[in-house]
């Protein structure tokens, strides 16, 4: 039976994804410069299936941090 992927990308992955630059710093610019939401979790840069999958549709991913309250009256 055949496993589903991760949520995540694997680092491979996510190296191939910034276009095969070595190290977290320069995958981390390539990501958040293309606009790809991703997060440096310790010695690992984690990036959703999701949201690489919308940017290759070429759809913008605005990453949630909950309810803007300010825009309320």
């Amino acid at each position: 039976m055949a496993r589903e992927p991760s949520e995540f990308l694997t680092p491979a992955e996510v190296k191939d994804l910034a276009g095969g630059v070595p190290t977290l710093v320069e995958q981390l610019r390539v990501l958040e410069g293309e606009g790809i939401p991703c997060k440096l979790v310790g010695k690992r840069l984690v990036v959703s299936r999701y949201h690489a999958r919308e940017w290759l549709a070429g759809r913008h991913v605005t990453p949630t941090r909950g309810p803007k309250l300010e825009l309320v009256r």
